[in-house]
């Protein structure tokens, strides 16, 4: 054991300088650049850009976005945080096709 060191289940360190995409309670997505992150998962962000959700489905998200620039996430609000290289969008394959 490595003492009083408290061990993360999320290691942020490696995404630090790199692309994030990052969800957040209530439904609002960002990606962004991660420049730091604190071990209550408060988040820095520079270059963020906002996905717009759907007026319709407050769920979805459109191709809208908007530049937010630094932000600060609270780490209370954040759900979720991938690395934005090396994923892709996929057609979901559960969805049932129209005709069906």
């Amino acid at each position: 054991m490595s003492g009083s060191r408290k061990e993360t289940v999320l290691d942020l360190a490696k995404f630090v300088d790199k692309g994030v995409q990052v969800k957040l309670t209530g439904g609002r997505q960002v990606t962004g650049t991660l420049k730091g992150y604190d071990q209550l998962l408060n988040l820095v962000l520079d270059e963020a850009i906002e996905f717009i959700r759907d007026p319709d489905d407050p769920l979805k998200t459109t191709d809208q976005t908007r530049s937010l620039g630094l932000i600060v996430c609270r780490g209370t609000a954040v759900m979720l945080v991938s690395p934005t290289d090396g994923t892709d969008e996929i057609a979901n394959p559960f969805m049932q096709p129209d005709g069906a």
